[in-house]
């Protein structure tokens, strides 16, 4: 699955905030939006802390 298509399944539970760090990590938040709960992912790249936040949000799922 395309990282765009998995960002737009996790959009739809989740708020997302991506920041970098001054050692070029990705920094990902995922926000629940029916209970608040936060997640964070961190990664060199933006396609694996998106692939974290989908595996984590399926795991959830289930």
């Amino acid at each position: 699955m395309r990282t765009t298509t998995k960002l737009k399944h996790i959009l739809q539970l989740y708020t997302v905030t991506i920041d970098m760090d001054e050692e070029a990590q990705m920094h990902q938040m995922i926000f629940d939006k029916n209970d608040n709960s936060s997640e964070e992912f961190i990664s060199k790249s933006y396609s694996v802390v998106v692939d974290k936040a989908f595996r984590y949000m399926m795991k959830k799922i289930r």
